[in-house]
Formats: C-alpha cells, sequence, structure tokens
C-alpha cells in the first residue's frame, strides 16, 4: 500500500490515478500514525512553500515524516513536497522545511543581471524540459535515457549537496531535477503529468522494496 500524505496542498488526484493505473494499491492520510506506518509514502505538493509546511504542523505531520525519511522504507516527494524536504526555502520570506535534506530552496535567476541571456526566460518555469542523470543507478531513473522530458511548474527549485542530486536540468542555469540519497527519493517535475516516461518512473517507485539507510 502506497499513503499519499493529504495535508491541504495540492495534486493528490492526479498521483492516486497515475499509480492506480499501473496496479498499485493506494490511499490517502493526514494521520501522524498512518504516516508513520506506512509501506511507502508519497509527499506531493503545489502552491507556496510557507503555507505547507504550517500546514504540516498543525496536523503534527512534520516528526512523522522525518522519522519516515529515517525508517529505510521508500519516501518520494513530488514538486513543493520535494522542496519541503530541504532545511529552508526562501518563497515569501525565509521558512524551515523538514530538514530531511540539507540545503536551501532558492529562486530563479536570482543574480541575474539586465544583460544576461536569462532575461528573456518566464518564471514561473512550465512546461516540458530534459533531465540529465547524474546517477545512473538511481533506482526511480531504471529504464529512463538521459535527456528524457518531464513536465514542470515551478518558480523555486532546490540546491541540495551535490551527492543529493541524480539528475539536472537546464533551464537559463542548471538545477537538481530529481533527489536521492538511500530509501528518499524527489521529484521537481510531476511524473503524474509526464506521459510514458512520468508513469514508468512511478513504477519503478512502485516496485521498490525496503532500502537499507
Amino acid at each position: 500500500m502506497i499513503r499519499i500524505v493529504d495535508y491541504g496542498m495540492g495534486n493528490l488526484r492526479s498521483v492516486q490515478k497515475a499509480l492506480e493505473l499501473l496496479g498499485a494499491q493506494v490511499s490517502f492520510t493526514r494521520d501522524p500514525n498512518e504516516v508513520a506506518g506506512a509501506e511507502k509514502l508519497i509527499l506531493p505538493g503545489v502552491g507556496a512553500f510557507g503555507a505547507a509546511m504550517a500546514n504540516l504542523e498543525r496536523l503534527d505531520l512534520v516528526q512523522p515524516l522525518r522519522d519516515f525519511a529515517a525508517s529505510g522504507k521508500p519516501f518520494l516527494g513530488i514538486c513543493l513536497g520535494m522542496q519541503l524536504l530541504l532545511e529552508e526555502s526562501e518563497e515569501q520570506g525565509i521558512f524551515k522545511g523538514l530538514g530531511i535534506v540539507p540545503g536551501r530552496v532558492v529562486r530563479f535567476f536570482q543574480n541575474q543581471k539586465p544583460d544576461d541571456s536569462t532575461a528573456g526566460l518566464k518564471v514561473p518555469h512550465m512546461g516540458w524540459n530534459t533531465i540529465s542523470i547524474k546517477a545512473p543507478n538511481c533506482p526511480l531513473l531504471a529504464g529512463i535515457s538521459d535527456g528524457a522530458s518531464f513536465y514542470f511548474v515551478h518558480s523555486f527549485y532546490p540546491a541540495p549537496p551535490k551527492d543529493w542530486v541524480a539528475a539536472s536540468t537546464f533551464y537559463g542555469e542548471e538545477f537538481c531535477s530529481v533527489i536521492w540519497k538511500d530509501n528518499v527519493f524527489a521529484s521537481q517535475f510531476h511524473p503524474e503529468k509526464s506521459s510514458a516516461v512520468g508513469l514508468r518512473m512511478l513504477r519503478n517507485f512502485a516496485d521498490m522494496g525496503r532500502l537499507e539507510r
């Protein structure tokens, strides 16, 4: 059974439908005990970082999520759910995150100059873009080709240490688009909106066994 964390922020139904299309058993939860006892866990999300963390705190889900990440069981963050894994975010101020992944969430093009080649690029980064795989042995990316295209919608991105970066993407600047270490995985793009290649990634997650830390 894959539990999807329902904390009032986002794209739960599309993730559920994609997994069920693959034959996976899926349920939603906001119960701290069910989060702790899940076989596999997905933290999705769309919206603002600060509001998302406030919801997780109000529902007493912060520590259960941290504990689950330390359990060795497969844990997947998607879009905002990826960003929440980091220590803090610069979105609309400085907000503390879950601290499961070291690093900060930053905005696109903060160092842009008037004559910069990024001047014509719009934020949010929206639409299809490719990934450059940095960790070919990442279980989440098994059977997915370097240069595969996924669907993105975001204005901020995670900046973890290099040893957490399983894939990157270029949009005026290179940024981390897939995180992986041990049993913790995350994608800045939406696999549930990324056609066959996104379904392959979700199938990889659904088929995972326990991954020791």
